[in-house]
């Protein structure tokens, strides 16, 4: 099974599309700004589940990340564990610069 995976910023997500399947297998719903990209939520249709739908996506959007030179904010369960199982996307990860501290 061949999974594409397309940026649609107008929708502010990611798509999904398993070849000669008709509609979205998945989505993974991001806020982008000049120097960052949260990923908020991502959602895979039923029957594509477990099937690397989901990988595909993460893959897919932090490989762009990285060429555009983002940080990532993993506010999404599914990205935060991802990333965690794959240490070569953790540089990726967005850390806070503030010292502020209570």
């Amino acid at each position: 099974m061949a999974v594409e995976v397309s940026d649609a910023p107008e929708a502010k997500r990611y798509e999904a599309r398993v070849d000669g399947e008709p509609g979205v297998a998945g989505i993974a719903g991001y806020i982008r700004t000049p120097e960052l990209v949260a990923f908020v939520h991502t959602e895979v249709a039923p029957e594509y589940e477990g099937r690397g739908v989901g990988s595909a996506l993460a893959r897919t959007a932090l490989d762009e990340a990285r060429s555009a030179n983002l940080r990532v904010l993993a506010t999404c369960p599914f990205f935060a564990g991802w990333i965690a199982r794959h240490p070569e996307y953790q540089d990726l990860l967005y850390q806070s610069r503030s010292r502020v501290s209570d």
